[in-house]
């Protein structure tokens, strides 16, 4: 049933505000949106499809003003990627590398603790952590750098390991995805980041992550993290092979799981960067295509509190615009991404907290930083507290 509250809301957004189009095709969409309805695979189409960008990124906005009105989220994170080395082939990964070859890397426990400590220093509340499936490293050493990071630095959030992680140390330690996922969750791993997802759609994975667990295997394991109490991000990578019909797939399944676990937070698209990698024949995202895919993100899915805007990729300006076409998160100061740099991002590795402050003013909102969570922080000289 429609929250009266929210039938109001958009009575007063369509009396006020009233929607304009050149595309026909928008306006029953729009009275979708306007009314609180739930869009449908044919309407996603459309949105795709529509030449008018403005119409579709002020429909989305609508969505992300009536959810958050002008505040926009980042927080303080560092990545870490404790090694590189992998064995899988992915057309789309400038990143991984062969055991044994030149640029691999693994680094030993002590080595990763430190490489945690040397971006600590503006009181960071996340580490998001993601590697390459190592032939050789057994589930004990992932274990042992959960626990070390979380005895160092107790009150940062853990942020570890994508579904295809899990399924590959799964595979390796003879455990079941639940088993392995209540391992990683008792070693410290607070949720899980939204990786490896790329595209669902057999025909197009099979060209560029043959390597890697299937979209419905990938649903599975977000499906047990989330019983388990473990919240995750989910993301699509966009603008390599896919078409318009993929996208929508991909959208309408996560739409799907969501609307039975709710354990969702954020969703990232993730435009493809083909520099370095087997597919560096295919032009690079435009900033069209950037803000179209934020926008039909907000719109479809109905049910995921927040969209980001993930500046490593979009860069920093797309990323800015994004958050008038339905993105209402930056992402964080990240501080030395590898994976998306290697692939030929152009993007500085990590941007200071002020002046992620500075583009959302900019752009005319509120910044917000949170933790993993979404619970506010608030900074004094001498503190930071998380609230609730």
């Amino acid at each position: 049933m429609t929250n009266p509250r929210l039938l109001r809301y958009h009575h007063y957004v369509a009396s006020t505000h009233p929607f304009q189009t050149d595309d026909a095709r928008l306006q029953p969409i729009a009275e979708k949106v306007l009314s609180g309805q739930r869009l449908s695979g044919d309407d996603a189409l459309t949105l795709y499809a529509s030449p008018d960008i403005l119409a579709v990124g002020w429909l989305a906005n609508q969505v992300r003003e009536r959810l958050h009105g002008d505040n926009t989220y980042f927080n303080v994170n560092r990545h870490i990627n404790p090694t590189n080395v992998c064995v899988a082939a992915c057309r789309l990964c400038a990143f991984g590398r062969k055991k044994d070859t030149p640029g691999a890397y693994t680094m030993a426990l002590e080595e990763a603790w430190q490489t945690a400590a040397s971006g600590y220093s503006e009181a960071v509340t996340e580490f998001h952590i993601v590697g390459g499936l190592h032939p050789d490293l057994p589930f004990q050493y992932f274990l042992d750098l959960i626990r070390g990071l979380k005895e160092r630095f107790p009150s940062v959030h853990l942020k570890a390991f994508t579904m295809v992680e899990v399924a590959y140390l799964a595979k390796r330690a003879k455990l079941s995805i639940r088993e392995t996922l209540e391992q990683l969750k008792a070693a410290g791993v607070d949720s899980l980041p939204g990786g490896g997802a790329e595209i669902f759609a057999d025909r197009i994975r099979h060209m560029i992550c043959d390597h890697k667990i299937d979209g419905d295997q990938w649903l599975e394991t977000a499906r047990t993290a989330h019983q388990l109490g473990l919240r995750s991000n989910a993301t699509m990578l966009y603008g390599h092979i896919e078409s318009d019909e993929d996208r929508v797939d991909h959208l309408l399944k996560l739409r799907a799981l969501q609307d039975e676990t709710g354990g969702f937070q954020t969703f990232i698209p993730l435009a493809f960067h083909p520099a370095n990698t087997p597919l560096e024949h295919l032009p690079t995202t435009t900033g069209m295509l950037d803000l179209r895919q934020i926008a039909v993100s907000r719109l479809v899915l109905d049910n995921f509190p927040h969209i980001k805007a993930y500046w490593q990729m979009l860069t920093p300006r797309i990323a800015q615009i994004s958050l008038r076409f339905g993105a209402d998160d930056m992402d964080g100061t990240v501080i030395e991404e590898k994976i998306y740099h290697d692939a030929g991002a152009t993007t500085p590795q990590g941007l200071r907290r002020q002046d992620l402050e500075r583009l959302i003013r900019e752009a005319g909102r509120v910044p917000v930083e949170r933790d993993t969570l979404y619970r506010p922080v608030t900074r004094t000289e001498t503190t930071v507290t998380v609230g609730v």
